[in-house]
Parts: structure tokens; C-alpha cells; sequence
């Protein structure tokens, strides 16, 4: 019976996907807007893109977001995504990912997933490209709240599902690069690990006390025996 449950974020964390979501994001809302570049002064790091396309609006027209405002830039930036990932120079994976998911995947004591700001069809798309997408059959996304302890919670009831039993918040553990993460996890009694390879130096998210920090996950047996103690 697995004894772990980890929740994965995914920008900076798992892959980098060289702006193609701040592209994405800036097509659709010039789409429905007619303002361009609007990302160009919203900082996408460890929100949920419903929350991104939030402060969008909320910067460039001055006013609170509707629903369906939300909806349909989230649906422009899914529908522009694809193209943007695919044909992106700057993709690439974070070190040490293909061999860490490699030796997670099918280990009797963990089960794993995401736990990420981003909206499911995105999640996909981004890790289609690095051919990572199959170590994830669940998770929580940006579909299940703005919020992203709400989005943890609901990863860990889905991996609950999947373990066919209730697990301790101690037997969850929060994987992200940064501070969002690390607060998110914490809301929720998990676990958490902060890694360094996004825009948060290490000195910078030691600040908000992860229970581990790592500059990378290139030493798999070291990353295996934290995740695993």
C-alpha cells in the first residue's frame, strides 16, 4: 500500500515552457479585449491562470472580472496554448525530472500527481511536449478553484481515490518552485519541498520555511530518500 502522496507543481517545477503560457495568455486577451501584451504587467508566478485573467482585467480595465469574462479568455488561451508550446524555443524540461518521475513511477509506496495553478487541458499540453503527460492521471487544477490550497485539497481527494483510502496531511508532500506552493502546502498540513529553478532563488523561499529546499532535482537518489523518509 503506497504510504506517499505527492503533488507535483508544474511551471519552473517540472518543465519551463519559455513564456508560451504568458504568450497564450496575452493572444486571448487582446482577442477579446483589443489590449495587447497585456501580461506585460502581471506576474503569472504561482497563481492560477482564472486568477491571472482576474488581475488582467483588473489592471488594464479597471474593474472586477466577470464569470464569463474569465471563461472566455481561459478558453482562447487553451485553444492558442498548443501552438505556443509546440513551435516555443525556450522549452525545456527541469534537470533531473525524466529520471526522478522515472524512478516514482509504479514505486509501491508513492502514488503521484499535480498540483498546479494551471487549467487541466493546459497541464496536458504543456507536458505533452516533454512526453511527461503519462506519469499523471490526476491531480488538481485551476478547473477546481482560483485558490490553490482549494486546488491541493482537491488533488489529495482525487489521490485518496486512487489510493482507495484517506491519507494524513503528513503523508502529503507539495513539490513547486515557488512560494505558492510552499504557503499552499502548508495550508493544507502537507509536507513541502520548494526546489530553486524558477524565478525564486533559494535564499528567497528559505524565507517561508519549506520543510526541504533544493537547488535542483538532479540528485535522484537524494530527491528519492527525502520523498520516501
Amino acid at each position: 500500500m503506497a504510504k506517499k502522496l505527492l503533488l507535483f507543481d508544474l511551471d519552473w517545477t517540472l518543465v519551463y515552457t519559455g513564456g508560451a503560457g504568458v504568450r497564450a495568455l496575452n493572444y486571448a486577451f487582446e482577442k477579446q479585449f483589443s489590449i495587447p501584451n497585456a501580461m506585460k504587467t502581471v506576474s503569472p508566478d504561482g497563481k492560477t491562470d482564472p486568477l491571472i485573467v482576474r488581475e488582467m482585467i483588473r489592471v488594464h480595465l479597471n474593474r472586477d472580472a466577470t464569470p464569463a469574462e474569465i471563461e472566455t479568455v481561459c478558453k482562447g488561451y487553451i485553444e492558442r496554448l498548443k501552438y505556443e508550446v509546440e513551435t516555443g524555443q525556450g522549452y525545456r524540461i527541469m534537470p533531473g525530472i525524466p529520471e526522478l518521475l522515472q524512478a516514482l513511477f509504479g514505486h509501491k509506496e508513492v502514488v503521484m500527481g499535480l498540483g498546479t495553478g494551471n487549467l487541466k487541458a493546459g497541464a496536458k499540453i504543456k507536458l505533452t511536449r516533454a512526453k511527461l503527460d503519462h506519469f499523471f492521471d490526476f491531480g488538481g487544477f485551476a478547473d477546481d478553484s482560483e485558490d490553490r490550497p482549494t486546488v491541493l485539497a482537491a488533488g489529495v481527494r482525487r489521490g485518496e481515490e486512487k489510493m482507495g483510502r484517506s491519507v494524513h496531511p503528513r503523508e502529503v508532500v507539495v513539490i513547486g518552485d515557488n512560494r505558492r506552493d510552499v504557503e499552499a502546502g502548508q495550508a493544507i498540513g502537507a509536507v513541502t519541498i520548494a526546489v530553486a529553478t524558477g524565478p525564486m532563488k533559494a535564499d528567497e523561499l528559505a524565507a517561508y520555511k519549506p520543510d526541504y529546499l533544493f537547488e535542483d532535482l538532479a540528485d535522484t537518489k537524494h530527491v528519492l530518500e527525502t520523498l520516501l523518509a
